[in-house]
């Protein structure tokens, strides 16, 4: 089951934009192998030239799946965001069961995978404020997995525990499109 927590800024959640929302984002359920307890977090923005931005993260305990979306229409907006919610849980279940079959012959979707993990977006220099701070667990996982998860979170960078040497690392997108990794000791 999803629970929703959706805010609008310069408009106005009405029942029926909720219902809307909901009766869309719901349809990602039939993804999971088991009941999902997850929460959506659902921000609606209004721009002074009427276009919409939608974004959706729903953090759950093996992977977060986010996205956003900027349209003219709202609803066309959701539709979007589902879509792309949709895409991006196909691509991850196609290369989790890939790598479970590999290992140990049988894939299983969000059930047993290991890629757990939040990706930070703050940075910190000293001659500018930090303006947000996160905390978070790091997961053992491998790199293929963190560059897995730092896509579907839609981020630059990922910061995981190696589950080899159980190191922390850092995986980054190069600017040439492809990736990076920093190995501490």
């Amino acid at each position: 089951m999803i629970n929703f927590n959706i805010r609008g800024e310069n408009i106005e959640v009405t029942p029926a934009i909720r219902e809307y929302v909901e009766n869309k984002i719901e349809k990602i359920e039939r993804y999971f192998n088991e009941d999902v307890n997850a929460n959506a977090n659902v921000n609606l923005k209004v721009y002074n030239d009427k276009q919409t931005k939608v974004e959706v993260t729903i953090p759950m305990k093996n992977v977060t799946l986010r996205a956003e979306e900027r349209h003219n229409d709202m609803y066309a907006a959701i539709d979007l965001i589902v879509d792309k919610l949709e895409r991006q849980i196909r691509k991850h279940k196609t290369k989790v069961n890939r790598k479970f079959r590999e290992r140990e012959g049988v894939g299983v979707f969000f059930a047993n995978e290991a890629s757990n993990g939040v990706a930070a977006t703050a940075t910190e220099e000293e001659e500018f404020p930090v303006v947000r701070t996160k905390q978070f667990d790091l997961k053992p996982m491998d790199q293929e997995e963190a560059i897995l998860q730092m896509n579907l979170l839609g981020h630059d960078f990922f910061i995981y525990t190696d589950s080899e040497s159980n190191n922390t690392n850092i995986v980054y997108k190069r600017r040439d499109g492809k990736y990076g990794l920093i190995e501490t000791n």
